[in-house]
């Protein structure tokens, strides 16, 4: 379709789609051909992105929350990131002025210091569908969400209304667990306002193009396919969230008011993974810690900044400022770190791009037994990876070698910083793999019919066919080491001592960059269908 004609139907498309929700006409269509309309306008809208502003570099957002002087990010990075929180305090001066990302954000919401009407804002709002971690085929996406597509906000998936007492904790203020809030339950959130509940919006960079611009250039300081950034209203004195940990990194940003973060200290040295099991029983061990040694405690005011690293407990509430009691207002910027993009699956690129180069330049075994052997070991390498990344916390963290600066950065301290790590967990790989140990595991996991390298399916991301080989175990891998215990043992250890004395960080480095690229290729995609598609041009530009 001409590219003039495809903005022109997609402009009709999009008056269509208002005039489809108001409440004179939204009788008159189906639901069916209302999602067929929902979804026309996504499919035209998510390759549009030149409609969207140029997105934020990381250099910008560096500097508008680390400050000008480089030697403050690097201190982030070397001594605070996934270690410890910090506090950076911001001139509330800064949000007046017109080159501050958070500054441009807070004269688009344009709220007053009392957030009257809060539903107007709301209702103005649409349901962003979820789209799992691991999604890169956005049309195959589609056939799923459509029917999901434009319609009103969801209660739990895009907002919460919810407070925190003192006897019974989180409060919600719609009982019910999931449902569409329809016009009536959006204009009762002013009420629940009142009555000290916080508003709690989730995916605001797919509802706010100001927010959108800072995702992207968050994403690559970081090295990761994509971020989020989520919005807390909570009125005076009150508390919104109860004491909890997050599976990832946040960076708190004060916007409006005041609010007082405790946060308490880590039980252990592992990180919560993504969408992993919550461990409730080291927040409760938090809880009960007491002294000034268990917390940390930071008084955000308009324009501070608080970074809080993934697994560390934390509790906010509104206080009163110079003797004014008011309401707060502050996003989160998450930064989730999914397993293709921890050290561990660095380390299993590093493992596939190595064996790619053997297949190049080794000529294959006549051999039957020996090809096969070649093949388990494989395999047992990538399920030894997996294995030492539950025990040693270092192959948990971030990656940040997606983070490629600009060539105004001086940041040679971080590529040294990456390639020592790597060089690190290759010595653990060599010292610490225990053939034995990984076939017993691997036997106990596919006696409970799970493989042990489910996890592993991204890999079938890479661009080549053997991708496939390394990602599935089967009994007859069980019975082939039985048989031939001492064979594949030695075919293992063989596998293993030539990986860690040949990888070559630079030659893994561009699969995992490729990797990288069809994560964020994804997300943009869904991030320009959401927002050239369903955002309020009116009340969001």
């Amino acid at each position: 379709m001409p590219v003039k004609l495809s903005e022109s139907l997609q402009i009709y498309f999009k008056k269509l789609w208002l005039e489809v929700h108001s409440p004179v006409f939204s009788g008159k269509l189906s639901s069916l051909r209302r999602s067929s309309l929902a979804e026309s306008i996504f499919r035209m809208s998510m390759n549009a992105s030149d409609q969207l502003q140029k997105p934020l570099t990381r250099n910008i957002i560096r500097r508008s929350i680390f400050g000008t002087d480089i030697t403050t990010f690097e201190n982030f990075m070397l001594n605070h990131w996934e270690m410890q929180p910090l506090y950076l305090a911001r001139c509330s001066k800064l949000l007046q002025e017109q080159d501050d990302i958070f500054s441009s954000i807070k004269k688009t919401l344009a709220f007053d210091e009392n957030f009257q009407d809060l539903s107007l804002f709301l209702q103005k709002l649409v349901s962003c569908p979820p789209i799992t971690s691991d999604e890169l085929d956005i049309l195959g996406y589609l056939e799923e969400a459509r029917c999901h597509l434009g319609l009103p906000i969801s209660y739990q998936q895009d907002i919460r209304v919810l407070k925190t007492e003192h006897m019974k904790g989180e409060v919600h203020y719609f009982q019910e667990d999931s449902h569409i809030l329809c016009k009536h339950d959006i204009l009762r959130c002013d009420r629940a306002f009142e009555d000290g509940y916080t508003i709690a919006l989730r995916g605001m960079e797919f509802r706010l193009k100001k927010i959108a611009e800072i995702v992207d250039g968050l994403a690559s300081l970081f090295g990761q396919p994509s971020a989020g950034i989520n919005m807390y209203i909570t009125p005076p004195n009150s508390q919104g969230l109860a004491r909890h940990y997050d599976d990832h990194c946040v960076l708190v940003v004060q916007l409006y008011g005041v609010k007082k973060w405790t946060v308490y200290c880590k039980s252990g040295p592992d990180l919560p993974r993504l969408y992993g099991s919550f461990n409730s029983l080291n927040v409760m061990e938090a809880s009960n810690l007491s002294g000034d040694d268990t917390c940390l405690q930071y008084l955000l005011k308009e324009g501070d900044v608080l970074y809080i690293p993934r697994g560390f407990p934390h509790e906010a509430h509104t206080v009163v400022d110079n003797d004014m009691t008011r309401s707060s207002l502050h996003l989160t910027l998450s930064l989730e770190v999914e397993l293709p993009f921890e050290w561990e699956g660095f380390v299993h690129v590093a493992f596939f791009s190595w064996n790619h180069k053997q297949n190049k330049s080794d000529q294959s075994s006549s051999d039957p037994l020996s090809t096969i052997l070649n093949d388990l070991a494989l395999k047992l390498v990538h399920v030894s990876i997996s294995l030492l990344a539950n025990s040693y916390p270092t192959f948990q963290k971030a990656c940040l070698v997606g983070a490629v600066p600009e060539p105004s950065d001086s940041c040679d301290w971080l590529s040294t910083n990456q390639r020592e790590i790597f060089r690190e967990l290759i010595k653990q790989v060599e010292a610490e793999s225990n053939f034995l140990y990984i076939v017993k595991h691997m036997s106990s996991s596919l006696e409970k019919n799970e493989d042990p390298l489910q996890q592993l399916r991204w890999l079938r991301n890479l661009e080549d066919d053997s991708a496939e080989k390394h990602v599935s175990l089967a009994n007859e891998h069980i019975i082939l080491c039985n048989r031939y215990k001492d064979e594949a043992g030695a075919a293992f250890c063989q596998v293993k001592s030539r990986f860690c004395s040949e990888v070559v960080f630079d030659e893994a480095r561009p699969y995992y960059i490729q990797l990288l690229k069809k994560y964020r290729k994804t997300r943009e995609k869904y991030m320009n269908g959401m927002l050239l598609g369903f955002a309020d041009a009116d009340c969001l530009m």
